[in-house]
């Protein structure tokens, strides 16, 4: 790495992280002071909540925050004539810009590690500590087809991988075969176990003197590869999925001809929208001059805050709408972020052979 990429690399980085726990310390704090009353009175959990609610906080402040450190970055540049000094030096516009894009890239690709873990699950483990929930999470009445099968947990426990009243039907010619009732289920070497089952079978043909066959069985094996933390958010209308648990989600609910709206929608989010800022970064650079005489720092401060927080917001809402299963979500921010992509590209090119 070049001296000059060390310094650009070195103010950017700072300017990054002062806009990042400026933005964290903001939003963290605000939403604390706001649900202060309704949490409990446990340290430990306060604390917790803190924890969960920066996490999910910077899945939002962390785009923004690389955008705007671009921004003063700079205006730095531009004010202090170094942008004059790095172009006298030989410097092109490509080696200026390569260890902003390159940290930029860095963050996202952190970002999406992040969102791959347990962590991904920030909002939701904040919620349950302002509802009292967090020792106690259950989910009710899950219904769901695996292969021939329809499957009901009366109640599910995520964390302790187990569910409660199991009944499973077997479904031939769009008749019910089959019943299996278990009181408990468990979650174990990537399937579920329904311990000492009772197996009610109907006969193949009906006659006078037919009857229903009742057995017990220690266990049966159903739903194989189905996590806890899947089952209990396929029926959710707002769920959050970490990225590895959702791949696993699209590939299960896909087989079984279950609609993936929802699935695909959280994968593209985190897979591929945080990149929408990329092109911000281009696009901001094409417009800095580089003699601050000519340079109109309110005008290029307020498009830039401005631009940013528009195409933000743009994305963001469009993930809540196509969140909720109404539109494909190829659609709905892929291709809505393709055309970002095409638009500013075609735009960085004009602006850069004026």
């Amino acid at each position: 790495m070049s001296t000059l990429s060390k310094y650009i690399l070195i103010k950017y980085l700072k300017n990054f992280i002062i806009v990042l726990l400026s933005l964290e310390v903001f939003f963290t704090g605000l939403d604390f002071l706001q649900n202060f009353k309704s949490l409990p009175s446990s340290a430990n959990l306060q604390l917790l909540y803190l924890f969960y609610n920066t996490i999910f906080t910077l899945t939002l402040t962390l785009p923004l925050s690389l955008v705007f450190a671009v921004i003063i970055t700079l205006i730095t540049f531009v004010k202090n004539n170094e942008f004059v000094a790095f172009h006298a030096l030989g410097a092109s516009k490509k080696s200026i810009i390569a260890p902003i894009i390159y940290t930029a890239l860095f963050f996202i690709l952190s970002l999406i590690v992040l969102q791959s873990t347990p962590l991904a699950y920030s909002y939701e483990q904040k919620r349950k500590i302002v509802n009292n929930e967090y020792f106690t999470n259950t989910k009710t009445d899950i219904f769901l087809k695996y292969d021939d099968y329809f499957v009901y947990f009366k109640k599910l426990y995520p964390a302790e991988q187990k569910a409660v009243d199991i009944h499973i039907y077997k479904i031939e010619d769009e008749e019910i075969v089959e019943t299996i009732i278990a009181q408990e289920a468990y979650f174990l070497d990537n399937r579920w176990y329904a311990s000492d089952a009772k197996i009610i079978s109907k006969p193949k043909e009906l006659e006078e003197s037919s009857k229903l066959t009742i057995k017990n069985v220690e266990s049966v094996t159903t739903l194989e590869g189905f996590l806890p933390k899947i089952l209990n958010n396929v029926y959710e209308s707002k769920s959050e999925y970490s990225l590895l648990d959702a791949l696993s989600a699209w590939n299960l609910l896909q087989k079984q001809g279950i609609n993936t709206k929802k699935v695909r929608a959280v994968i593209y989010n985190t897979l591929f929208v945080p990149f929408f800022i990329v092109p911000i970064i281009y696009l901001i650079f094409a417009y800095t001059s580089l003699n601050s005489r000519f340079f109109n720092l309110g005008n290029f401060i307020a498009g830039g805050v401005f631009s940013t927080l528009v195409i933000w917001g743009c994305f963001f809402f469009l993930y809540k709408i196509t969140s909720s299963g109404t539109f494909m979500p190829e659609l709905s921010l892929l291709l809505p972020l393709f055309l970002w992509v095409l638009f500013s590209y075609i735009l960085y090119k004009k602006i850069s052979l004026k």
